[in-house]
């Protein structure tokens, strides 16, 4: 909720402009996926994941203005936003306001630790879904071949194992933090 409270003014539309027209139907503002994306980074999840987010968590709901009956929204649609800022050279459009308005609010000083790209947001949640989407593509393989070949499946791999693994949708997967950031 602090996040909608403080730094509400750094997602706004008018900054997207250039890449979002306002030819067609209306859609969602390209702020709300600005500052879905930046939630979706900090919480590292997969586009599905956000998605449902958006949908299910009222904090989420808050801070992006919907209302608690909002359905959300596509989860292909954040790969098509970050995308589109990316074709249109846009990348640091929402890093740069938001470092800008902590900086006015006291939140991060000079000399700290800080960031100076927002490319590796980008970078990190497109890992996430690649990963997302192998591990399906694995789950939907296997599914074809136990139709095809079950016999087969059954003396190559182990089934217990293997339906542990990949029985259920590949959306609840975390990407590994690197090295530097686990503990022990």
């Amino acid at each position: 909720m602090r996040v909608r409270d403080r730094l509400g003014e750094v997602f706004a539309d008018e900054p997207f402009a250039g890449a979002f027209g306002r030819r067609g139907a209306p859609g969602l503002s390209p702020a709300v996926f600005s500052l879905v994306t930046a939630l979706q980074f900090t919480e590292n999840l997969t586009d599905r994941q956000a998605a449902a987010m958006a949908v299910r968590a009222i904090d989420w709901k808050y801070a992006i203005g919907a209302e608690l009956t909002d359905t959300g929204f596509d989860a292909t649609v954040l790969s098509r936003f970050r995308a589109r800022l990316a074709q249109h050279g846009m990348e640091r459009v929402v890093f740069d306001r938001l470092l800008e308005v902590c900086r006015d609010q006291g939140l991060i000083g000079a000399g700290g630790k800080q960031r100076t790209d927002s490319t590796h947001v980008i970078s990190a949640v497109r890992d996430l879904n690649r990963t997302e989407l192998a591990g399906e593509s694995v789950r939907a393989a296997s599914e074809a071949l136990a139709a095809a070949a079950a016999g087969w499946l059954a003396d190559a791999v182990d089934i217990p194992e293997f339906a542990h693994r990949y029985a259920e949708r590949v959306n609840g997967w975390t990407k590994p933090k690197p090295k530097s950031c686990r503990c022990g």
